[in-house]
Formats: C-alpha cells, structure tokens, sequence
C-alpha cells in the first residue's frame, strides 16, 4: 500500500473514534436530563401533598366535619404535647404479691445428732426468736443444761440434762437467719412464736461401713400466737 492509502485509513479511524466519543456523550447528557426531571417531578408531588394534608377541607353547610373524607377533627390531628406524651415509656409497676404470714429456714443434713436436735426444738418451742437466740448461746458457754430424756445424769436445777454445744452452734445460726426472714417479710417479732421440728436424714457410711454419720433435718417457724380460749362446760341442772 502507498503512503497516501495510509494516510487515508488513519484519518477514518480518528473520524470514527471522534463520531463515538460524540455520540457516547450526547447519551451521557441526555440520561442526565432523565434523571433530573424524574426527581424533580417527585420532589413537586411530595410538596403538593403536603400541602394539602395542611390546608383545611371546606365543609358543605349542615355536613359534620367527621363525615367528609380526606377530613380531621381537632382530637385526631396529632399536636406535639400529644407525640411527647405518646413517646414516653409508661413505668411497668410489679405485681404486689399477698403479704407473708410466716417466715421459714430449713437446715438439711447437718452434722448433728438427732436426740439433741429434737432435746434443743423441744426446749426453744413456743418462744419468741430473741429470747431463744439468747438462752441457747448461754446452754453454748455451759451456763445451764438443754433438758433430755431419757438415762442421762441429771443436772443442776433439772431432772436431766446434757451440754449439746455443737447442735446448739447450729441452731443459733439458724435462728439468726430465720430472724433476719422475717425482718425481710415485715413481720413483727413480738407477734409470732417458734414452731419447729427435726428429723432424722440419709446417713452415709463410714470407712469400710461399720458404722454411720450423724444427719439431721430441721426445720424452724415463725407463726403467729394463737390464743386458746377456754370453753366453758355448762353444768347440767338435775
């Protein structure tokens, strides 16, 4: 090929790339305009529609207002006190539960005798917390003798009786912590009296099992004083 046929090829291809480039950016143009008119006309739609949420539908005369669609009165027009109240949490108040009567402590398995678990709950029966809490911490430091039953050696002051003094650290812990319930569950401590009970657990073996721990379980009350009353026998006339 000659030098001009080159020349010639050379400035079709750039005539060619010149058209497309022209071309590419009329469509960028055009696709631009699109866009822009699109949002505008949302933008116009959205304007009008608030306006007329804002501008007050006339009422034919005799009509309520409720009536006429697209209306509001000005219960249901939401203001900004009634948004403020609305996003406020309401306080979620607890269920009041029924006011306790008594108060319980149970000790399972403790490491005590029986005999004297049941010698200690007949001894502090029927007595007030405070005063039970007392008298056992003194039998503790060996002051006076738990009464027993049973052949045992008797005592000062009493038939028969034994220092129990393990049983008896036991039982004050106890008593403290069934002091403390019922401080917890608003009882009044002059008002109620000790109910309480022990019996005999599970009792594993020993080494080689000939023989077996000592297990006990108690378990203490508070329950309200009941007065007995008397009845009266009515005597039978002849």
């Amino acid at each position: 090929m000659d030098q001009e046929q080159k020349t010639e090829m050379k400035k079709r291809e750039a005539t060619k790339e010149r058209e497309s480039e022209a071309i590419a950016e009329a469509k960028a143009k055009v696709e631009n305009k699109g866009i822009s008119e699109s949002l505008d006309s949302e933008a116009s739609k959205n304007a009008e529609q608030s306006s007329f949420k804002d501008k007050p539908v006339e009422t034919p005369a005799g009509v309520p207002p409720h009536t006429v669609p697209g209306t509001r009165t000005s219960d249901e027009v939401p203001s900004e006190d009634n948004k403020t109240k609305e996003e406020k949490p309401k306080k979620v108040e607890a269920p009041k539960g029924e006011r306790k009567i008594e108060a319980v402590v149970n000790g399972s398995a403790l490491h005590i005798s029986t005999k004297h678990a049941i010698a200690i709950c007949n001894f502090i029966r029927g007595k007030h917390v405070e005063k039970a809490i007392v008298e056992l911490e003194d039998a503790g430091k060996m002051k006076f003798a738990i009464p027993m039953r049973g052949e045992i050696p008797h005592k000062k002051g009493i038939m028969s009786g034994r220092y129990p003094v393990k049983a008896l650290g036991e039982f004050v812990k106890l008593l403290k912590s069934l002091k403390a319930n019922a401080i917890a569950n608003e009882l009044e401590l002059e008002k109620v009296a000790i109910s309480c009970k022990a019996n005999i657990a599970s009792r594993p073996y020993r080494r080689f099992g000939r023989k077996r721990f000592k297990r006990t379980h108690v378990e203490i009350k508070l329950v309200k004083i009941v007065k007995k009353v008397k009845k009266k026998s009515k005597k039978v006339k002849k």
